[in-house]
């Protein structure tokens, strides 16, 4: 029953969300405008989280019909010290949401109101804990573009009915939802506008599906775990499933992650609010994370999970330093210069803890290439830290059709194997892409936790052998194809020919004697 009524109100919100995205989008690019959306929908978030939880404490306290939205700015300043030490920001009422929406329509300058209010979000945690979770968060949100329209007229037009969409979406309220409504609206939005970008979009948004499955693989045998942490995280979806799955008190230190792309940086600390993630349980950085790695002097990672960028330039042998730089000194060489795909790998791997294990989306070139590559290889499979190779099927990301890989990381292995699977058939086709299931995900994650040897499926494979193919990681290298062929029964063929032979024999010699007939 449960499931059904959460079924109902997600399809309900995504219907709402489609039909104000389609509405509103106009002629801006939809990569672009999802930033106004999601941008408006994290002021709606935070003006109802904050909203929600001063009522909740002066209700508990007696005042039943209290409502902080009707609250005069002047009182509600004695607020401020405690919600900014509590919250990591403060709005005033007059500054809410829906007050300020209220008033849209009559007001000739709601775009200069928006960007006071904005601004004033982001003062409201300078100098405090808060300040670097909250810095530049509206940033993308440019209420004076002229992408929204020519004059301050058209701009204003287009941001009232901006605001009165994100106002019409069925959320509900946050604390009673069955489903995780902000969360899930982003998560639509993200997945719809990445759809429709290809590549552009794509490359910042991993499909729910395959982080469900990189997810349940990175935490199989942990009920709870220090914390999560993903070195190029883009939109943050990668690491909130650990909370989905887990459940959010069992991520006990946060949630940790690194993106070099400002605009989805913002994003990504955008979604870690919309999940209802305090801002004291997120650290997101900023920054090269190969070249300029954040969390340096953190605890290690039980859980990494990672859909980094396929085979991008970096400095790699350019920066002299690199190659003593603990994370890469190991394996005595560095990634190439324009694949920088096991940089990545050997990144999360220092980062990883002990008893830790990181799933991994990897460019299937990285499997099987020489020089570098290999070498790199060679230093994973003699130090025993892969634990299994995964082939996906094709066509399952926003961009790319290419069939990837998922690498399991782990320091602690019992045995000195590598598990190799095949999982390129577990799909269903949906338009023209495939989709992982939750059948498919089971199916996969039952052999990785098994781990034996099924035909044409899985094989856990010694080191040595491994060793022996020269350190090629391929799984068509070790799992045989099934032959769909059909089989053809020699003997019984040949039979039946001679049996038509000796027919045609018989029907010639029948023909021979009807046109002897006919001349005689």
């Amino acid at each position: 029953m449960a499931d059904n009524i959460k079924e109902q109100e997600r399809a309900e919100l995504h219907r709402t969300i489609w039909s104000i995205a389609n509405d509103l989008r106009g002629s801006v690019d939809g990569w672009d405008f999802k930033q106004y959306v999601l941008g408006m929908l994290f002021y709606r978030y935070i003006s109802e989280n904050i909203t929600s939880y001063i009522n909740g404490m002066e209700q508990e306290a007696g005042e039943k019909d209290f409502d902080y939205a009707l609250l005069a700015d002047d009182v509600a300043e004695e607020a401020r010290a405690n919600m900014v030490e509590t919250k990591g920001f403060f709005i005033l009422p007059s500054e809410l949401f829906e007050n300020v929406r209220k008033r849209a329509k009559d007001d000739d300058n709601l775009n200069e109101t928006l960007e006071r209010i904005f601004n004033n979000i982001e003062a409201s945690a300078q100098g405090t804990e808060s300040e670097d979770d909250f810095k530049g968060l509206f940033d993308d949100l440019d209420v004076n573009s002229n992408k929204l329209g020519g004059s301050v007229g058209k701009r204003n037009e287009r941001l009232v009915a901006l605001m009165n969409g994100v106002a019409d979406m069925k959320l509900g309220n946050y604390k009673d939802n069955t489903i995780d409504a902000f969360g899930d609206a982003y998560e639509f939005l993200m997945g719809m506008y990445a759809s429709n970008a290809g590549k552009s979009g794509g490359e910042y948004f991993t499909p729910q599906e395959v982080s469900e499955l990189l997810t349940r693989i990175a935490v199989v045998g942990k009920t709870e775990i220090n914390k999560i942490y993903d070195p190029a995280c883009g939109s943050g979806s990668l690491l909130l499933k650990a909370s989905k799955i887990l459940g959010k008190d069992a991520v006990r230190q946060g949630y940790y992650g690194q993106e070099i792309n400002i605009t989805t940086y913002n994003l990504c600390r955008i979604n870690m609010f919309l999940h209802d993630i305090d801002y004291d349980k997120f650290d997101i950085a900023h920054g090269d994370t190969l070249t300029e790695p954040m969390h340096w002097d953190d605890e290690p990672f039980e859980v990494i999970v990672s859909n980094p960028p396929y085979s991008i330039k970096w400095e790699g042998s350019d920066n002299a330093v690199l190659i003593n730089d603990p994370r890469f000194a190991p394996a005595g060489v560095l990634a190439p210069k324009s694949k920088a795909d096991l940089a990545f790998i050997m990144h999360s791997l220092s980062w990883l803890a002990t008893d830790g294990t990181a799933a991994i989306v990897c460019f299937p070139g990285i499997m099987y290439r020489g020089g570098a590559e290999q070498k790199i290889r060679k230093y994973l499979i003699d130090n025993n830290f892969i634990d299994c190779v995964i082939q996906l099927p094709d066509n399952l990301f926003y961009g790319t059709s290419i069939a990837t890989c998922i690498m399991v990381l782990k320091k602690s292995k019992s045995d000195n194997s590598t598990l190799f699977i095949d999982a390129s058939k577990e799909f269903v086709k949906v338009t023209n892409s495939n989709k992982l299931t939750a059948e498919n995900i089971a199916t996969i994650l039952g052999y990785y936790t098994e781990r034996t040897d099924k035909d044409y499926v899985c094989r856990l494979v010694r080191n040595e052998e491994i060793a022996e193919q020269d350190y090629n990681l391929s799984v068509s290298t070790y799992v045989e194809q099934e032959d769909t062929r059909e089989k053809v029964d020699i003997v019984k063929l040949n039979a039946e020919i001679k049996e038509i032979v000796a027919r045609e024999e018989v029907l010639r010699a029948e023909i021979d004697k009807i046109v002897a007939e006919i001349e005689g």
